[in-house]
């Protein structure tokens, strides 16, 4: 068990915010997290507490007068081999892109496209992650979490984690209660690519290679090409990744929009509704590269918005109103935050 007092959080959220909690705690095990909860229960009674992971999809208003919780359990076990199936037990501080890396050199197949997403194992759970077409929920088959209140361990199975779009039932009833430890992946060991978003078959298709002779390694190869080309690195320009969620909507709402506006692109959720790219509507607004203070959007993809340099999550949360605005003003629909704000 770690145990900082006055931590400073900088490291700890990617918008690069100099905020400070009362205290941060690291663990490595469920025991540990286990003696952790008996230290806050003692020391910290009545302290708010927030679990955090790589600190990918936060967005901290000020310093957080509470107690931060962070994994530092790690591995990745293999469960179960068949000839078409693997099974894999990841802890919930493993890095997310060294899971998917591990995968991909072990051709254990389907978690490519998610490459190059920043965060951790147990973020992933929480959030269902997802991009070029994938989601964590395809994957997870199951989520190992303790109880902050009592310290009892709980499996998750995948209906228990009702998973939706960015959504997961630790980001609705259970919110704020339970820490993930580990999460159960069941991938597959013959290669099916998943070639039809963001424009990865046109890359593949520019580079010459064939379906027939794709590999993993490939698709992930140009995941992460087209990722750094749109989205700027967290180390360089503080930010949390894709700002706001796509809003879905009914396809009647969509065919309406598609009359005004008829280069809008779509992707089919179902029979009824449609998802479309919030980032298109904020460009349309005319939001893209735009800036209010210290905190701007993105050049190269407007559903980024970016710390240009000393900015204050108030700043950032300004800005996310004023975009807002301008979408409700335009198209008669909120645009939601995909990132937590804290505070």
């Amino acid at each position: 068990m770690k145990e900082i007092t006055n931590c400073s959080l900088l490291r700890y959220n990617t918008f690069g915010f100099d905020v400070k909690a009362r205290c941060m705690m690291e663990y490595d095990s469920e025991e540990d997290l286990q003696r952790v909860l008996e230290r806050v229960r003692t020391a910290y009674a009545g302290c708010p507490v927030l679990h955090i992971g790589g600190g990918s999809n936060l967005l901290f208003r000020t310093d957080f007068d509470g107690v931060v919780l962070h994994s530092a359990i790690r591995g990745i076990t293999c469960d179960s081999l068949t000839s078409d199936t693997v099974r894999l037990r990841v802890g919930a501080g493993v890095v997310w892109d060294e899971l998917v890396a591990y995968c991909v050199e072990h051709h254990y197949c389907g978690l490519e496209n998610l490459s190059l997403i920043p965060g951790e194992v147990g973020a992933s759970a929480v959030q269902n992650i997802g991009a070029y077409g994938a989601e964590a929920k395809d994957f997870i088959s199951g989520v190992e979490a303790v109880e902050l209140a009592t310290g009892e361990k709980r499996f998750f199975s995948t209906a228990d984690c009702r998973y939706a779009y960015r959504q997961s039932v630790f980001k609705q009833e259970l919110r704020g209660r339970y820490a993930v430890t580990y999460v159960w992946f069941d991938l597959s060991t013959a290669f099916v690519p998943n070639l039809d978003y963001g424009g990865i078959r046109r890359e593949l298709e520019a580079e010459g290679i064939a379906t027939e002779h794709l590999r993993p390694a490939d698709v992930r190869r140009v995941v992460m090409n087209i990722r750094r080309s749109k989205l700027p690195d967290p180390a360089q320009t503080g930010n949390a990744g894709s700002f706001f969620m796509n809003p879905v909507v009914e396809k009647s709402v969509y065919e309406e929009w598609i009359r005004r506006y008829p280069d809008m692109p779509h992707y089919e959720v179902d029979t009824e509704h449609v998802k479309v790219p919030a980032g298109w509507m904020i460009d349309r607004c005319g939001w893209k590269g735009r800036s209010l203070g210290r905190a701007a959007v993105h050049d190269k993809q407007a559903l980024v918005l970016v710390n240009r340099g000393g900015a204050s999550g108030a700043e950032v949360l300004a800005l996310s109103d004023a975009i807002r605005a301008s979408v409700r003003e335009k198209f008669g629909i909120d645009i939601r935050p995909e990132v937590n704000i804290i505070g």
